[in-house]
């Protein structure tokens, strides 16, 4: 049986560089797929799949580190950014958004190459993300940043929507007050316990049948709270 083929997404707005990165990578038998700009980098992570991108930083639509957050979302896949930004504050600003690696412009293609297979293997027996996440009646696009509710567009702050992102990444997991307030608003908010309550509160009043006795995001008492896991409407009955 045939191997399958390394899928690589080349993100460059330049179709020289393209070029010369899709004729380096095909000559090592990886299946090329490109994105002009980092709106179209972004849907193509979540459609594609790639097993790895090279992404560069000066984009014609947004910063490439922004398109990386979007990608780090919901996604692990190995990302080198190749830019001709050298600084050192660029490469630890990109290290600290997710990326695995950091090439400057112009590069060895040998160097690029052996690079890629470095990251390809880190990568082999880590599990891939997904963009969708669903649970029970919740179902969120983590790509279009839309959150479902039996079946309905339902509008989230973007503090509700990353506190439902990181319950629903984190369901059956019990989650501490600390924990969430550190990983959704930042170390300074560590102890603002009260803070995260009406945030909860706000959140359940969405996604909750009935709000007041709460069957998704239910309390863990003095510990912090745990969202329970949920068939689908869909899923088949087990018997």
């Amino acid at each position: 049986m045939k191997q399958k083929k390394n899928t690589i997404l080349i993100v460059d707005d330049e179709p020289q560089i393209r070029k010369l990165l899709k004729i380096s990578l095909q000559s090592e038998d990886y299946k090329i797929e490109e994105a002009e700009n980092g709106g179209q980098a972004v849907r193509m992570a979540a459609s594609i799949k790639p097993d790895l991108i090279i992404l560069d930083l000066g984009l014609p639509d947004i910063d490439g580190k922004e398109a990386l957050e979007q990608i780090r979302e919901w996604s692990q896949v190995p990302v080198i950014v190749c830019t001709v930004r050298d600084s050192d504050k660029e490469v630890v600003e990109a290290l600290n958004k997710g990326a695995d690696d950091y090439i400057t412009k112009p590069f060895n293609p040998d160097v690029l190459l052996a690079r890629i297979a470095a990251n390809l293997r880190k990568a082999a027996t880590q599990e891939a993300g997904e963009p969708n996440l669903k649970n029970g009646r919740i179902e969120m696009d983590l790509v279009r940043h839309e959150v479902m509710i039996d079946g309905d567009n339902t509008f989230f702050t973007p503090k509700e929507y990353d506190l439902l992102r990181y319950f629903m990444v984190n369901r059956g997991k019990m989650i501490t007050h600390r924990q969430l307030l550190r990983e959704v608003w930042g170390p300074a908010h560590s102890d603002d316990m009260q803070y995260l309550r009406v945030y909860v509160s706000q959140l359940r009043e969405k996604i909750e049948p009935n709000a007041k006795d709460p069957e998704y995001v239910v309390t863990e008492p003095g510990i912090g709270y745990r969202m329970e896991i949920h068939e689908s409407a869909d899923a088949p009955a087990t018997v």
